[in-house]
């Protein structure tokens, strides 16, 4: 899942991790140390410079969230996407998230989960990117390149390698950010065995990192409900 918003500009700012003084931003739990601000300028046309409201990129881990933010993170998900589902947003949750907010309303989402993808004999620690969607009248204004800014500086630090599925609409976008197709065939390890996943080909994109890859290999993922890829 996927949506093309590009170019917001630099982050200019880290916010502390608060804990005594309450929330940092909507969402953030009072007991939850872990989080990292980014703040980011108004984007303008109808956003911040306009109403004065600032726009923020947020940073942090599900087990961060409230239930008001993950209620709100979800809603915007199931409008981005027509054929959204929970299995879809389940695949979500587990990892770090990245959140535009603009005031007190979620404008944007994405959000990095730990998976295992197997090829040439090794089983490699994929970042695989989820959930990125931008508010249907918040698009075009860099919200989705500030937030896979954010989630690649998680892939780069902690993973073999980035991996995501794309809507052919956003394909480009992420090729622009040095992506690349997994040109190879595609399989999933299932409860039966390794099977193929045909329909995901050109669909696939990994970010290479250390680790060599050969991406003419076949490519297979580990077994989950719903979409596997």
């Amino acid at each position: 899942m996927a949506t093309a918003s590009r170019l917001l500009g630099a982050q200019v700012g880290v916010d502390p991790p608060t804990c005594a003084a309450g929330p940092a931003f909507p969402g953030a739990r009072r007991d939850g140390c872990a989080l990292n601000g980014f703040v980011v300028p108004p984007t303008g046309g109808q956003d911040g410079a306009v109403t004065g409201t600032v726009t923020e990129l947020r940073i942090a881990h599900t087990a961060d969230l409230d239930s008001a933010t993950r209620v709100a993170a979800r809603e915007l998900l199931y409008d981005a996407f027509d054929d959204m589902t929970d299995a879809d947003w389940e695949h979500a949750l587990g990892g770090v998230h990245a959140l535009v907010w603009q005031g007190a309303e979620l404008i944007g989402h994405a959000s990095v989960i730990q998976r295992r993808l197997m090829t040439g004999g090794r089983a490699l620690r994929a970042g695989y990117v989820e959930g990125v969607a931008v508010r249907a009248d918040r698009r075009g204004r860099g919200h989705g390149a500030a937030m896979m800014d954010a989630l690649e500086q998680v892939v780069r630090g902690a993973y073999d390698l980035g991996a995501l599925g794309a809507a052919d609409a956003a394909a480009a976008f992420y090729a622009a950010r040095g992506w690349r197709l997994w040109q190879g065939r595609l399989s999933a390890l299932t409860p039966a065995g390794v099977e193929p996943t045909p329909d995901e080909n050109g669909a696939i994109f990994v970010l290479p990192l250390a680790v060599p890859l050969d991406l003419c290999a076949e490519l297979t993922c580990g077994w989950r409900d719903g979409d596997v890829w």
